[in-house]
């Protein structure tokens, strides 16, 4: 039986999603939940390894049950059936007040993968300038920049960005890992606060992609590159000074999207031949 878990979490304290001796992570801790819910070893696989410090709205793992735990799941019974308990269940063993909670847990479709069957994750990064002020019941979840940005000039600088290309000016290398992204949606706007927020959307990111896109757009908005400038600097394919990586803590991923089930298996075989290729 495979399950599908729908995930939030507060990033602050955990040291990425990955599991990591000695450390407390993401997925470290929600495997020790599902051991102590269901025994055994369990192994999850995610839509979207978060760096330290990321949140998640919309995160997105499956798993993989043995007998042994299929038997302790289906052995539960009460109002809802067993695999939609499992999410109570685990935001249960995970505690009063967590910074981590499972929203949903579902059989999982046939072929479905959660992180080979996705087609595009979506990620939104919030920023408190001048205009909107410094809220501390924010600062958890908001990155503070000094000036006043112009919001204007970094949608437009957002948006110039695109469609499929190579990112390696904005990502951190990793060895024998492709660059090639297509960005789907980058846009800025304010919400209600005046918080300045990014709505970003790609097949996939490479590593600190968003953070530096994001700090690509804060030079735009405080005037120390043109709107036009993100494009060519791109086009480089070089790192450069003016593109800074901004803080994690102002980073949530918030949706990732997946075909039609009849589709999930074979976006799944998709997706691992072409990153065999890579």
């Amino acid at each position: 039986m495979r399950i599908r878990l729908d995930i939030a979490y507060d990033g602050t304290n955990f040291r990425g999603w990955a599991k990591q001796p000695g450390l407390r992570t993401v997925q470290g801790t929600l495997e020790d939940a599902l051991a102590r819910v269901l025994g055994g070893e369990p192994r999850l696989v995610v839509a979207g390894r978060t760096d330290a410090g990321v949140h998640a709205s919309g995160q997105v793992a499956h798993l993989d049950l043995d007998e042994g735990q299929a038997r302790r799941l289906e052995a539960r019974r009460g109002g809802a059936s067993p695999v939609e308990a499992l999410a109570r269940r685990l935001t249960g063993a995970l505690g009063a007040y967590s910074d981590l909670a499972v929203l949903r847990s579902v059989e999982a479709p046939e072929g479905f993968d959660a992180r080979f069957s996705a087609v595009w994750r979506r990620y939104s990064y919030r920023l408190a300038d001048a205009t909107a002020g410094y809220d501390p019941l924010e600062r958890l979840r908001t990155t503070t920049v000094r000036p006043a940005l112009d919001e204007g000039a970094m949608d437009a600088a957002a948006r110039s960005l695109l469609g499929l290309h190579d990112f390696a000016a904005y990502c951190k290398p990793r060895e024998e890992a492709t660059t090639i992204r297509t960005l789907l949606e980058f846009d800025w706007h304010r919400d209600a606060a005046g918080i300045l927020v990014a709505n970003v959307r790609a097949d996939a990111f490479c590593h600190s992609m968003v953070r530096a896109l994001v700090g690509a757009c804060v030079a735009v908005g405080e005037g120390r590159l043109d709107a036009l400038d993100l494009a060519a600097i791109r086009d480089g394919l070089d790192r450069v000074p003016e593109v800074k990586v901004l803080a994690a803590r102002g980073l949530t991923l918030t949706e990732v999207g997946y075909p039609s089930d009849d589709l999930l298996a074979a976006r799944a075989a998709q997706t691992r031949a072409r990153r065999d290729a890579e």
